[in-house]
């Protein structure tokens, strides 16, 4: 092998060690505990005792894998994680797409400055903090919703115990507390964009929808896509914060928003099998890493420019 070739990754270093040194906690962080921890995805496999350690604890097969697949909610509450995760994704992007192309349309720069802010600022609240502010909304007896319905003299609901209001309600709070995030990167996408593209149009005629057609959303697609997938590859984890900080132990509303990790967090409560656990987390990630490797084949031979890898 060509020394050359071997000294290059150590003079990249030492030209850009200050970007480096920036993402250095970033990278650690994903080695301690996501390889690091590796080796315990074997407990998954046991019949694990904390005095013998992952290495003496007896294998017990796929006896772990039985406490939620043989459950009667198990099928119940995938179907309510990849459905949850998926409206999330596909509405949170849309939203995203939506508000970035409207900003850059403002001709108000303070006005649009501000109004990214206020987008972005739900982004650092908590979900404790945001299930208390629903709680006022929905509330039976002094929700303003229902003081709302009251007064224009409608019947009032008792939200939390209705299961099938709680998929949009919870859909609609994800895209008001996550589209910020999403809308920032996807100004940067289109400040990105060379402005020669927008002039050459104007010039051959093409108005300002037609720009967005044919310039902006085509040139958008790549990063949508990249983010698309990431996101696919945690469907199979449900939001455990916000579900659980919202619904709580709330079973009436179980049949809709109940998901894996509510669940699984619900039964080990109880039981206290970290094997089970685990279990349970090495299913969801064989399941996000088929479909992040599925849709990526598919986005490769429709758009190969626009793949992931």
């Amino acid at each position: 092998m060509n020394r050359g070739n071997l000294r290059r990754p150590f003079k990249e270093l030492r030209r850009n060690y200050v970007a480096y040194s920036l993402a250095l906690p970033a990278v650690l962080y994903t080695f301690i505990f996501g390889y690091l921890t590796l080796p315990y995805i074997l407990i998954s496999f046991q019949k694990f005792n904390y005095k013998l350690g992952i290495w003496k604890s007896p294998f017990v097969g796929l006896d772990n894998f039985e406490f939620f697949f043989l459950s009667d909610r198990a099928w119940q509450v995938t179907f309510n994680t990849i459905r949850l995760n998926f409206l999330f994704i596909v509405v949170g992007t849309a939203a995203a797409l939506l508000l970035a192309i409207l900003f850059t349309e403002l001709r108000g720069r303070r006005f649009s400055r501000i109004m990214q802010s206020t987008i972005l600022f739900p982004h650092f609240l908590s979900w404790v903090i945001i299930s208390y502010v629903l709680y006022g909304f929905f509330a039976s007896n002094y929700g303003l919703l229902n003081q709302t319905l009251d007064w224009l003299g409608l019947p009032q609901k008792n939200w939390y115990s209705e299961p099938n209001y709680w998929v949009p309600i919870l859909v609609a709070v994800n895209v008001w507390k996550e589209v910020g995030i999403s809308l920032v990167i996807y100004l940067a996408a289109i400040a990105g964009i060379d402005s020669s593209l927008y002039e050459a149009a104007t010039m051959d005629g093409a108005n300002r929808r037609q720009q967005i057609r044919y310039i902006t959303l085509p040139l958008l697609m790549p990063t949508v896509i990249i983010l698309s997938l990431l996101a696919l590859g945690k469907i199979m984890y449900g939001s455990f914060d916000m579900i659980y900080a919202i619904i709580k132990d709330n079973g009436l509303l179980y049949p809709t928003v109940d998901v894996i990790d509510t669940y699984v967090f619900r039964a080990l409560r109880t039981i206290g099998n970290p094997a089970q656990a685990m279990a349970v987390g090495l299913y969801q990630s064989v399941v996000g890493f088929i479909l992040v490797f599925g849709v990526n084949m598919i986005v490769r031979k429709v758009s190969p420019d626009n793949s992931l890898f």
